[in-house]
């Protein structure tokens, strides 16, 4: 498959694990970013919100993150606090962010990147053992 997919990925996020394995059961091999070592630019940052239909508020991580020391819930911060902090701090950054031709997509439940994607070629279980795809690459309701 010669479909171009990136994934801002993090390799110790479950989640994120999900997305990327449904990636490659779409026989797609995704050039796979991970973000933490690699944080994209600011205008990359600020591009890849404004193509998923986001704001910068909507891809800040709060868990396991620096959010409330850094009182990022103050809802008076403007776009560009909440983008400077997201780039001094990548881990504010949630995941798995998907780039596919489909759209951009924030991929909370791992199963969103579906929308992103060729057909899958197979059944997929997520780690959990919740079966999402059968075994004729149909999305389970």
């Amino acid at each position: 498959m010669t479909t171009d997919i990136i994934i801002y990925h993090n390799p110790e996020c479950g989640t994120s694990r999900n997305a990327l394995a449904m990636i490659r059961n779409a026989g797609v091999e995704p050039h796979v970013v991970e973000y933490l070592k690699t944080p994209p630019s600011r205008a990359l940052l600020i591009q890849l919100v404004e193509r998923a239909g986001m704001t910068p508020r909507d891809l800040l991580r709060e868990k396991g993150t620096p959010y409330a020391e850094l009182g990022l819930g103050d809802t008076s911060l403007s776009d560009d606090a909440l983008v400077d902090a997201m780039m001094t701090h990548p881990v504010l950054i949630n995941r798995p962010l998907v780039v596919s031709p489909f759209g951009v997509k924030l991929c909370r439940p791992s199963e969103a990147v579906l929308d992103l994607l060729p057909a899958q070629q197979g059944a997929f279980t997520k780690e959990d053992g919740e079966q999402v795809v059968d075994a004729h690459g149909q999305r389970v309701a």
